[in-house]
């Protein structure tokens, strides 16, 4: 069984999104499971667009801020260990 040693900066981003990996959670899971939250969160926002309960000035700084709290989605599995 392998162990992962995770960056203790990324085990908190993490936390912020509710994932907390154990040991032996591949990396490689876990960054698949973070950009499907991503992409689930831009959808929804994107969905709000189109039943106009947001209006469409200001949806680009919504889209920007969204990508702005998963900047590991940006990193690699493996740059996320120790």
């Amino acid at each position: 069984m392998t162990v992962y040693r995770y960056r203790q900066d990324v085990l908190d981003a993490l936390w912020r999104h509710g994932v907390q990996p154990i040991r032996t959670t591949r990396p490689e899971l876990v960054h698949e499971f973070v950009s499907d939250l991503y992409r689930f969160e831009l959808r929804r926002l994107r969905d709000r667009l189109v039943r106009r309960e947001i209006p469409k000035q200001g949806y680009f700084d919504r889209v920007v801020e969204l990508r702005r709290r998963y900047p590991l989605i940006s990193l690699k599995p493996w740059q996320w260990l120790e």
